[in-house]
Order: structure tokens, then sequence, then C-alpha cells
């Protein structure tokens, strides 16, 4: 059991480091206030097809490397 939880830990470490990249990676919503008060992007292309840009792709890519965090840590929790 001790090889599991090892070979878990490891893989966290590396799961960490690649969200770590991915979040640096992305781009600073320099919006701020000014856009929650002003209504931010109506319903436009842009928003429609946020998901195919790079700043989507890279959320997108940090949502799933934040959920293979959790199931590891939760692993490592449950089988320690």
């Amino acid at each position: 059991m001790s090889t599991v939880i090892t070979i878990l830990s490891i893989l966290l470490v590396i799961d960490s480091i690649a969200m770590i990249v991915l979040v640096m990676m992305q781009e600073g919503d320099e919006n701020g206030l000014s856009s929650t008060i002003a209504g931010g992007f109506a319903d436009s292309y842009a928003t429609k097809n946020a998901g195919r840009t790079k700043e989507g792709q890279l959320k997108k890519y940090t949502r799933i490397t934040l959920a293979i965090f959790l199931v590891f840590a939760l692993a490592i929790n449950i089988l320690s």
C-alpha cells in the first residue's frame, strides 16, 4: 500500500506543477469593477466562441488538472 501512496504522491506533485504552469500562462482579467457595473460582455460572437480561443483552452485544461488534483488528494487521504 505504501508504493501506491508514493506513486499517487508523485503524480500529485506533477499535477500541481502542471496546474501552476497553466495558471501562470493565463492572462489576467483586467476589467475589474467597471465591467461588473457595466454588465460585462453581452451575448456576442466573442463570448459565444470564448472556449475556442487560447484563453478558453487554458481555462478548460486548468479545470481538468484541478479535478485530477482533487482526485489524487482524496485517494491519498483515503489510502493513508
